[in-house]
């Protein structure tokens, strides 16, 4: 979904950038300006116009694959023995070696070994797992902590009912 949104984030700067340079060039040649002191400012847009271009380019397509960039090297590096991956070929095994820049992994029942460049690791399926239930653990302590905020609260109430009396 991110590729086809880069892609068309690409798109459409491409064509607003030609957009651009064909409304300047067309301008520049009807010698529709007023003076020749007047077309000074066309350039000077053009020139806005480029740089907020590449700021927009700049943080929709570069800054969020840099990142992504940034979080797979980090899990990429942060393989263990024992961790269940997939490659980007879609295959799924356990590493059973860690080297410097490989790894071998298991696959299947017969136990079938493979060696791959550490860059193949698309995904650390045990990480994503032990994240998921450190998650799922932290939503449920917060649903407890406020059922009991709301159970102490509704308990003072009642007991405020009963002094009333």
């Amino acid at each position: 979904m991110s590729k086809n949104f880069a892609r068309l984030g690409l798109a459409a700067s491409t064509a607003a950038l030609t957009g651009a340079v064909c409304s300047v060039t067309a301008f520049a040649e009807s010698g529709s300006g007023t003076s020749a002191s007047g077309s000074g400012f066309g350039t000077v847009g053009y020139l806005i116009f480029m740089v907020l271009l590449f700021a927009v380019m700049y943080f929709i397509l570069i800054r969020p694959q840099k990142k992504k960039d940034k979080e797979a090297k980090a899990m990429q590096s942060s393989l263990q023995v024992g961790d269940e991956i997939v490659t980007i070929g879609g295959i799924v095994g356990l590493v059973v070696q860690v080297n410097e820049d490989n790894i071998v992994i298991e696959t299947t029942g017969n136990r079938n070994k493979i060696r791959l460049k550490n860059w193949a690791v698309q995904e650390n399926l045990t990480m994503t797992e032990n994240a998921k239930r450190k998650q799922e653990a932290q939503i449920a302590a917060a649903k407890e902590k406020r059922a009991g905020k709301k159970k102490k609260k509704d308990s003072d109430d009642s007991d405020q009912g009963m002094l009333k009396d």
